[in-house]
C-alpha cells in the first residue's frame, strides 16, 4: 500500500475538505483522466484497487499516472477501550481530495478502453467522479 516513508508528526488533526482544487485540476501527463466531483478522503487501499482495475482493463497497455498520494494519518482507538487516555494509534493513510482534483491519468489506449477503465476505477472510489479527455477540454467544473 502507499504510505509516506517518514513524516514530521505521527498524528494529525482531522480537518475539512472544503473548497475547489485549483492545483491538480487539469490533465498534465496523459490523454484521459478522472476528476473528483466532491471532496473527501480516499484511503491507500482504495487508490490501489482503482489502479489495479485500470491496469487490468487495459491489459497492462498504456501508461497510468496516480495524481494523489495518501499523506494524512488517520488514528483509531482499539475496540472496547474506555474514553480518555489520549488519541489512538495511526491505523491507515488517506489522501485529502478537494472538488475538481484529477485522481488518475491514462494514455496509450483507445478512448473507449480509457472510458471503461476509468469507469471501473471510479466504482472503487468513495467520491463522485467524471471522465475527462484532453481532446474535449472540459476541465471547468
Amino acid at each position: 500500500m502507499l504510505a509516506p516513508k517518514r513524516v514530521k508528526y505521527r498524528k494529525r488533526q482531522k480537518g475539512r475538505c472544503r473548497g475547489i482544487a485549483w492545483r491538480g485540476s487539469k490533465i498534465s501527463f496523459g490523454e484521459y483522466a478522472i476528476q473528483a466531483m466532491e471532496g473527501g478522503w480516499i484511503t491507500d487501499r482504495q487508490i490501489e484497487s482503482a489502479r489495479v482495475a485500470i491496469t487490468r482493463h487495459v491489459k497492462r497497455g498504456g501508461k497510468v499516472w496516480i495524481r494523489i498520494f495518501p499523506d494524512k494519518p488517520v488514528t483509531q482507538k482499539p475496540l472496547e477501550v474506555r474514553m480518555g487516555k489520549g488519541k489512538g494509534a495511526p491505523e491507515r493513510w488517506v489522501a485529502r481530495i478537494k472538488q475538481g482534483r484529477v485522481l488518475f491519468e491514462l494514455e496509450g489506449v483507445s478512448p473507449e478502453d480509457a472510458r471503461e477503465a476509468m469507469r471501473l476505477a471510479s466504482h472503487k472510489l468513495p467520491v463522485k467522479t467524471r471522465f475527462l479527455s484532453k481532446a474535449e477540454r472540459s476541465f471547468v467544473l
